[in-house]
């Protein structure tokens, strides 16, 4: 590790930002800042990025503009100058099930690439990104990667869940209301309380969902302070973590820690080992993937499939568990897990984080043991599940791969009828329509990064159906994806997909689907021949986007199996 130096105007701590500022001939660009706020001394300090995604069209970041004042202000006392700008976010919760949701993941690409333009175009020295909604933080540290200069992500923070009747709810428990309503098993009253008492305040979605899976992948995958993916959206932690990774980055630019030099292949390995001990999210995969392309590692789907062999899951989280994310933050978070994980031999803990600090060495004074009595957490002896619940299924249906949740209690094999639909909506008017019955395999195609295009979260078809009790008697298959919050015997992402001629297209009603989750295949009975002259006898749709956003990441986005990122043939 380089020794520490505490002059953050010498030349090597100001890299990018003294070719911006630094003489006579760069008089204009310092003119420009003057009226923004500088003053003379703090064109010699380094000057640190703040990219905030603060915006009021959801509760997930309305708290990240004060966060993000809290970062300037940590780096400000550290002797650098803190700069806050803003990048976007969407709203999964809202545009779910709708048109919208097409831009969800297009989202993470805009993020990344805005962050990207706004770090190199104005000369930072380094960069602080405040995430608060899922695609907010892979976005996020794909531009950290891209620019690697000395950059830190920060969680914005878990939503502290509402009460119904005595429990504890959230978005998913609407959704789930929604297909308890359309059965007739709750009132239009009922369904107007869950609504209006689900989401209380700030924060990301409560429970092990994407938010909360990718915040704790990136803190073990050492990009993060600490605790940073385990605290309230509304806590004095959580304004310290931005207060403290102000003078963070600071010793990172310092010291010539760059985001490179931590995102690693053993690190993104420590990053899946966490989130299958959490039973985090399906999108964890096609994340991690992208992450791990821009910092220049090989990461495939089936590293998911190895680190899960050796690796139980260990949470009692929602959505297949009881407990919501606060339960967690409440015991202590996730670092006693991680000790837990670092003292069973599985995390690296040679992987350098942004503390300048090895994993080892910030764990180090961590008990390894929670609160007695507690159930979020359980022992090595008493998983949840033996084995990784994110398997990677292979077969004639899904020759190039497919991700299933498995947690074990919707069984490990199931074979059904397809009952095939070529979008979202049109399943979901089946679904709540009382059309599915026990037995069938709902197919829900065309929904792929190319064919959406954007690979909608199918949260509103996986709710409804475990909602209508038919969670452990109907299986759900498709080309797009699933939010954190879906549970039941789903298997998405399957390619190649239905746009490009992948089997999942030539799929008719009544085709007979085994999913076996041991096993890791999905396949249809079918006869190669018969698949083949399905193939030639099917023709591609025509474009549903010609410009626009949606457009460009239809032409552009690679397979799910490789991240759907869109600079993979650059």
């Amino acid at each position: 590790m380089l020794m520490s130096n505490p002059d953050p105007s010498s030349p090597a701590h100001r890299q990018y930002s003294g070719p911006m500022l630094d003489g006579p001939d760069r008089a204009a660009s310092r003119a420009m800042l003057h009226a923004v706020g500088f003053r003379r001394e703090d064109f010699g300090k380094s000057q640190v990025g703040i990219a905030s995604t603060w915006s009021m069209v959801t509760p997930c970041n309305m708290h990240i503009d004060k966060l993000a004042l809290e970062a300037v202000k940590g780096v400000d006392a550290a002797g650098g100058k803190g700069i806050p700008f803003g990048t976007i976010t969407i709203s999964d919760g809202i545009s779910m099930g709708t048109e919208g949701m097409k831009y969800s993941l297009v989202s993470r690409e805009v993020i990344a690439d805005s962050i990207e333009t706004v770090a190199g175009c104005e000369g930072m020295d380094g960069i602080i990104a405040i995430g608060g909604c899922d695609k907010n933080m892979p976005g996020c540290v794909m531009a950290l990667a891209r620019l690697n200069r000395p950059g830190i992500f920060v969680y914005g923070g878990t939503i502290k869940p509402g009460c119904h009747q005595g429990k504890d709810v959230d978005i998913v428990s609407v959704f789930e209301a929604i297909g308890r309503h359309s059965g007739g098993q709750i009132s239009d009253a009922e369904l107007d309380d869950i609504t209006e008492v689900a989401i209380p305040g700030p924060g990301s979605c409560g429970g092990m969902y994407t938010a909360n899976t990718m915040a704790s992948a990136i803190e073990a995958l050492g990009m993060s302070l600490p605790n940073s993916s385990a605290q309230a959206a509304v806590s004095d932690e959580k304004l310290m973590d931005c207060f403290d990774s102000g003078a963070a980055v600071m010793e990172m630019i310092r010291q010539g820690i760059r985001p490179r030099d931590i995102m690693t292949r053993k690190a993104f390995e420590n990053a899946i080992t966490v989130i299958t001990a959490l039973g985090g999210s399906t999108n964890a995969v096609l994340h991690l993937i992208a992450m791990a392309h821009e910092a220049g590692v090989a990461l495939t789907i089936d590293d998911f499939t190895r680190i899960g062999r050796r690796t139980p899951v260990l949470a009692d989280l929602k959505p297949s568990g009881q407990h919501v994310m606060l339960r967690l933050v409440e015991i202590g978070g996730t670092l006693p897990l991680m000790r837990m994980l670092l003292d069973a031999g599985l995390l690296h803990g040679d992987c350098l984080t942004v503390t300048g600090k090895t994993m080892a060495e910030n764990l180090a004074k961590v008990s390894p043991n929670y609160p007695e009595g507690q159930t979020v957490i359980r022992g090595f002896d008493n998983p949840v599940k033996k084995e990784g619940h994110l398997v990677i299924l292979y077969g004639n249906l899904a020759p190039e791969g497919a991700v299933a949740k498995i947690s074990g209690k919707e069984g490990e094999r199931f074979t059904g009828k397809a009952r095939c639909f070529d979008s979202e909506e049109i399943a979901m008017k089946a679904i709540l329509g009382g059309q599915i019955m026990g037995g069938d395999v709902v197919v829900i195609r065309y929904e792929g990064p190319k064919g959406g295009p954007g690979m909608r979260e199918m949260l509103g078809p996986t709710g409804a159906i475990m909602g209508r009790g038919l969670g452990k008697e109907v299986a759900l298959i498709t080309d797009g994806r699933f939010s954190g919050g879906s549970h039941g015997f789903v298997v998405g992402h399957i390619t190649p997909e239905a746009a490009t001629g992948g089997p999942i297209a030539l799929l008719r009603d009544g085709d007979e689907i085994t999913i076996d989750a041991t096993g890791q295949t999905i396949a249809v009975r079918l006869s190669e021949t018969e698949l083949a002259e399905r193939k030639a006898a099917w023709r591609a749709p025509e474009p549903k986007y010609t410009r626009g956003v949606l457009a460009k990441f239809a032409k552009l986005a690679s397979s799910a199996s490789l991240g759907a990122i869109t600079d993979g043939n650059l």
